[in-house]
């Protein structure tokens, strides 16, 4: 981070340097009048401050007045944009690299509202039945009106055993009701595989996190053939409420299928933000048909899966649209051990569809039947429903879908539908070519 600092600030002294040689030529554009209008913005934010430190009702905390301006000003850019302190810093490490206290829910900024994303599977919030599209306008009896990203997470952590009482309200819902939890630690275990509906393949990848990838190639591996050598009638990839999670797994998760070829690239102002992620080591040689599941929330990592098997003919896409999460954040450590996350790129399939408030559009659409006393957000909006969300390029934005995935597999209609997909119970919708073998 320090390198790219130093370079950024060598552009500006470099500018600058540009700026006053041109002005004895009468050459003089429209940068250096930029800058003016960027110093004048900047002597009113230092106006202000001193007239806070100043004149405030009680004396101000310094520290406290900075981060809530740097807060303010992130904040206002997009809903994923934000800074966090040396301890949010070291919660983002944790979530994509081990484990953690907490309950297991994945949460954004909508406006001013605390809104689910996602509970991550078998962790307290999933087992309390929290969905996508929930809002928690409470934790422990504290208003989440305004609170911080970073404060709400926190919130939400603290040590095993202990408990937190979210209130949420969800839909329709006249009044919010009180979930109370009890904090776990939160395996990032990111990928199961079992048998389902006697001689099909199900795997169920619910984020994307250090070792997503290995234990991929290892349950497709396993899964190809049983004890007795014979091999499964197809496979189920669930992803949906797969909330996303680390670019470099995706990228090697979608590769395993591909083959060879891109699997996404990503479009920013600048030339390093501006990059292509292919696969090159070769797929995994397998002949069965691949089904995928996504609904509403599954988003960003999971949503460039999707497309990249979609765009490459590797696998059915079968759900509902999904979140349309399709922007790029990079996470600039600073100097007092915090960091900034900072919306530098969208991400693009690899035949040019932007995700971006978008989403993945399956080639099966099946919705659940949601029951009438589980009232969620349905078609809650996705990332095109959040106030302020980065806006998409090309098409039209689509808004979200449900979200909702019973707990009685029974009762599941997407991954029945896909069940019978496989068994040929439905009519066929001419499965892609199977695999690819390594080129």
């Amino acid at each position: 981070m320090y390198g790219r600092v130093s370079l950024l600030l060598g552009g500006i002294a470099m500018g600058a340097t540009t700026a006053f040689a041109l002005t004895h030529s009468g050459l003089l554009g429209n940068a250096n009048a930029s800058a003016d209008d960027a110093y004048r913005q900047l002597n009113r934010f230092g106006d202000v401050y001193e007239q806070v430190r100043a004149n405030y009702v009680t004396e101000p905390d310094d520290a406290q007045l900075v981060a809530g301006a740097i807060n303010g000003m992130v904040s206002a850019l997009d809903p994923h944009s934000r800074y966090v302190d040396a301890a949010g810093f070291r919660d983002l490490q944790t979530q994509t690299s081990g484990a953690f206290s907490g309950i297991g829910l994945e949460v954004t900024l909508e406006g001013e509202r605390l809104k689910v994303v996602s509970a991550i599977d078998d962790t307290p919030a999933a087992k309390a039945g929290l969905l996508s599209g929930d809002i928690i306008t409470a934790i422990d009896g504290k208003s989440t009106q305004g609170m911080p990203l970073q404060e709400a997470s926190q919130k939400m952590r603290g040590p095993e055993n202990s408990t937190v009482t979210l209130t949420v309200r969800r839909g329709g819902d006249a009044q919010p009701v009180d979930v109370k939890l009890i904090r776990d630690t939160i395996k990032l275990s990111s990928v199961r595989t079992r048998k389902i509906g006697g001689d099909i393949a199900y795997i169920r990848i619910a984020q994307f996190s250090g070792n997503t990838s290995d234990d991929f190639l290892k349950a497709m591996t396993q899964a190809g053939a049983d004890k007795g050598g014979r091999t499964p009638a197809g496979y189920i990839i669930d992803m949906r409420n797969n909330p996303g999670g680390l670019l470099s797994q995706a990228v090697e998760v979608a590769g395993a299928l591909v083959g060879r070829g891109e699997i996404v690239s990503t479009r920013g102002r600048g030339a390093d933000d501006s990059l292509r992620y292919s696969a090159t080591e070769g797929g995994l040689v397998h002949t069965k048909p691949i089904i995928v599941l996504i609904n509403g929330g599954s988003a960003s990592a999971a949503e460039i899966v999707a497309g990249a098997w979609q765009d490459h003919r590797r696998a059915t896409i079968l759900g509902t649209r999904s979140f349309g999460k399709g922007s790029v954040q990079t996470v600039f450590p600073l100097g007092d051990n915090g960091a900034l996350v900072l919306t530098t790129a969208r991400y693009y399939t690899p035949s040019g569809r932007s995700i971006q408030a978008k989403g993945i559009d399956p080639e099966i659409v099946v919705k659940q039947n949601i029951p009438a006393n589980t009232k969620i957000q349905d078609a809650a909006g996705g990332e095109a429903g959040l106030k302020g969300h980065l806006g998409g390029q090309g098409d039209t934005e689509q808004g979200g879908s449900s979200a909702y995935v019973p707990v009685d597999e029974k009762d599941d209609v997407q991954l029945n539908a896909a069940i019978e997909l496989l068994h040929g119970i439905r009519k066929n919708p001419s499965f892609p070519a199977g695999g690819t073998a390594p080129r």
